[in-house]
């Protein structure tokens, strides 16, 4: 049975990989993408949401959340990363047919959770601003959702430790505050975070690959990964990228590609290092120990990178031979 969710994110090259990804694997029942700012403004990430929804004839509702952090100043987009408009160079049309939901993102997340409760799995792979504000809102959510699985944060863990400053990734830094809500509340949730995403490699050739076998939805990726692979060539040294927000979806598909450990997870919130996360995963008690006031959680440790890289290809190529078959 396909497990259902809602995807919150900001579109964003590597966000596009991962919607296109829900949206082809069978396994996967893409209910509505929540938008919010971070890798773009929230209007180019909504516009690029809603671009998405109507090249690919998704079925899933697009929903504009929030623009800005809950305290922080805001950082704004990563335009170095993916472009100004949020898909590198790829042109999209100025005017679409598709729509927006008219209920901001967090009620929408409550509506849907509250009419369908321990159905859906909620997956963010932008900041976690959204999920804040559903909680804060109706706290009762903790009780309807499945499961939230999280694209974010960095823990140390096989040397990776931070994307956008030395301790910390760049979802969580946007909003520090939100994210140490959303992993201290009292619902299940797993982080897939630096410490695997960056242990996974789409290469060229992996993409020249995917372009030639997947038809035209192996061809979008290769567009819009173009402004992607070169930021990573120039910044990282790197003919390659890391397989961020892909790998959330690559979870929910197939949780025992990684290995996890447990518990409580706290988020630094001010300072040189705001937004870097820290998880207490041994038992010794402290005199002072404000970890303990969080619910435990999950951390990815390990991923089976071979084995997600091959699930996502072939769930391209399945999805284009459906595509082709409906026109």
């Amino acid at each position: 049975m396909a497990r259902k969710i809602i995807l919150d994110t900001d579109p964003g090259i590597d966000d596009a990989m991962a919607i296109v990804f829900a949206e082809a694997h069978s396994g996967v029942e893409l209910k509505a993408i929540t938008t919010v700012y971070g890798n773009a403004t929230i209007e180019n990430a909504t516009h690029n949401a809603l671009y998405l929804k109507q090249y690919f004839g998704l079925s899933a509702d697009i929903v504009q959340g929030t623009d800005k952090p809950l305290q922080r100043n805001p950082v704004g987009p990563t335009v170095v990363v993916h472009g100004e408009k949020g898909f590198g160079d790829m042109p999209v049309p100025d005017v679409l047919e598709a729509t927006v939901d008219g209920r901001p993102a967090y009620q929408y997340i409550i509506d849907s959770l509250k009419q369908e409760p321990k159905e859906i799995t909620l997956v963010a792979v932008g900041p976690l601003t959204n999920l804040a504000l559903a909680l804060q809102a109706e706290p009762a959510i903790v009780d309807w959702v499945k499961e939230v699985v999280i694209m974010g944060g960095a823990f140390g863990v096989n040397g990776h430790r931070g994307n956008v400053t030395p301790y910390a990734e760049a979802n969580i830094h946007d909003d520090p505050h939100a994210a140490d809500i959303v992993f201290g509340a009292s619902w299940p949730v797993t982080v897939i975070g630096l410490d695997v995403t960056e242990e996974s490699f789409y290469t060229r050739p992996y993409l020249d690959k995917l372009r030639d076998d997947a038809g035209d939805v192996g061809q979008f990726i290769w567009d819009v990964s173009r402004y992607y692979l070169a930021f990573y060539s120039e910044y990282v040294g790197m003919q390659a990228c890391h397989v961020h927000d892909p790998s959330a979806i690559a979870y929910v598909i197939e949780p025992e590609l990684f290995t996890t450990r447990k518990g409580p997870i706290r988020v630094v919130t001010e300072g040189p290092a705001i937004g870097h996360t820290i998880q207490k995963f041994d038992n010794r008690s402290h005199h002072y120990d404000e970890w303990e006031i969080a619910s435990p959680q999950n951390v990815a440790v390990t991923v089976n990178s071979e084995r997600l890289l091959e699930i996502y290809r072939q769930a391209l190529i399945e999805f284009d031979l459906r595509l082709t078959a409906d026109k």
